[in-house]
């Protein structure tokens, strides 16, 4: 059973905010029937990030890593190999497809493949401009009055 809210009404009170429901609404339509491969998410640090994804089977030649406007995307192919020698098998090599809504800011800063645990890394780098800065209050001293300033104008009759 699949739910949708609807923002709409939302809309009406906010201002400025119409990105954030835009990707609420993405997430649940982008939201994948099968979460095969598992997946962790984990804050490595301050403004660091590790997407971990259970890979087992898969080389570094079946996998594949995209990241644009935001949206990382990890793909896995596995070549087809002849089924000689199998009796049962249970290693799931079927193909599959991960998205990522990144944040503004964040970017990919790697990636590695080790024990069948595909680690990508993530950072977020926020620009000077953006950070908050301190803003010094000037005040004039007290003995400095200067009169107000007058506009001239025509004397009424």
């Amino acid at each position: 059973m699949a739910t949708t809210n609807d923002y709409a009404p939302l809309y009406r009170s906010s201002v400025g905010f119409d990105r954030v429901f835009n990707l609420l609404e993405n997430a649940q339509r982008a939201r994948s029937i099968s979460d095969w491969p598992p997946y962790d998410i984990g804050k490595t640090g301050e403004d660091s990030y590790r997407i971990s994804i259970a890979v087992a089977g898969f080389s570094q030649n079946d996998l594949d890593i995209t990241f644009q406007s935001n949206l990382l995307t990890v793909t896995g192919k596995k070549q087809e190999t002849a089924n000689d020698g199998y009796l049962h098998r249970g290693i799931a090599g079927r193909p599959f497809e991960h998205r990522f809504e990144l944040a503004d800011h964040v970017r990919v800063n790697g990636a590695d493949l080790s024990n069948g645990l595909l680690s990508i890394d993530l950072i977020r780098e926020i620009p000077e401009a953006l950070k908050a800065r301190k803003i010094s209050i000037q005040s004039e001293p007290a003995s400095t009055s200067a009169a107000p300033a007058q506009i001239e104008a025509q004397k009424a009759a």
